[in-house]
Parts: C-alpha cells; sequence; structure tokens
C-alpha cells in the first residue's frame, strides 16, 4: 500500500470531471432499476451494487490498485 491510500487525495480537475459522469451514469442506472425492479431483497442488493461500483470506479480514477496516486 501507498503510504498515502487513506489520505485525503484532491481529485485533479480532469479527474473532477471524469468522477462526475461516473456518479451521473450511476445515477440513471441508479433511477432504471429504481423504476423497473420490484421491491425486495435483490432490489436493495442492487442498490448497494451501483453505490459501491461508483464508489469504486471513482477510486480507480484517482488512484491505483496499490493506493499510489494518480496523476
Amino acid at each position: 500500500m501507498h503510504h498515502t491510500t487513506f489520505q485525503y487525495l484532491e481529485p485533479s480537475d480532469r479527474q473532477k470531471g471524469r468522477m462526475q459522469e461516473i456518479r451521473d451514469a450511476a445515477q440513471t442506472y441508479m433511477e432504471r432499476v429504481m423504476d423497473l425492479v420490484p421491491p425486495g431483497d435483490d432490489k436493495e442488493h442492487v442498490i448497494r451494487l451501483i453505490r459501491g461500483s461508483a464508489m469504486w470506479a471513482n477510486v480507480a480514477i484517482t488512484r491505483y490498485a496499490d493506493g499510489t496516486p494518480r496523476e
């Protein structure tokens, strides 16, 4: 692990734009799931997976797998 892995990393303007695109896409997908998938445990699981995948995509935009910051 990189020594800054658990520290705050200010994204670059380019990274911020990409992160917003990921959030927008996740929100669009979430809205479709909310509209089309019937209530239940599976729907709740999908919602959590969407949130998690958006978060990890944004991490991947700013850091390499070992925690090293991307420039």
